[in-house]
């Protein structure tokens, strides 16, 4: 399994980007799906993530200006960032979780595949 994060950038405070995640493989419908973000220094720490039935569940920080979404059609995963804010600044990284991990979605330990990262920074 493969992942290939992609659509970061540079954008000014209270800006929008969508960033993408294609999975290789033929059962990305079965996985749950996760983006995480590092900040230097800092620890990666959990975005979001979205089930195989479509449920989604974001962390307090990102909740109501980030959005999670899948396209099983298309292999791909996004995330929708608005209201954009210097703190959002950090490398994401997609992440796919198969269904026999019984490990906290919200923790790196819960996904088996991860994606090589894109950076995302907020000018304020």
């Amino acid at each position: 399994v493969q992942l290939q994060a992609s659509g970061g950038g540079l954008v000014q405070a209270g800006g929008s980007l969508r960033l993408s995640c294609v999975v290789s493989g033929r059962t990305f419908i079965s996985y749950n799906m996760g983006w995480f973000r590092q900040a230097p220094g800092k620890e990666r720490e959990f975005v979001s993530v979205i089930f195989w039935s479509g449920a989604t569940y974001h962390a307090d920080s990102v909740k109501g200006r980030f959005t999670i979404s899948r396209d099983n059609a298309k292999n791909t995963v996004y995330l929708q960032m608005n209201s954009l804010k210097p703190e959002d600044t950090a490398v994401y990284y997609c992440a796919a979780r198969p269904r026999e991990n019984r490990e906290p979605p919200t923790t790196t330990l819960g996904y088996d595949y991860w994606g090589q990262g894109t950076q995302v920074t907020v000018s304020s």
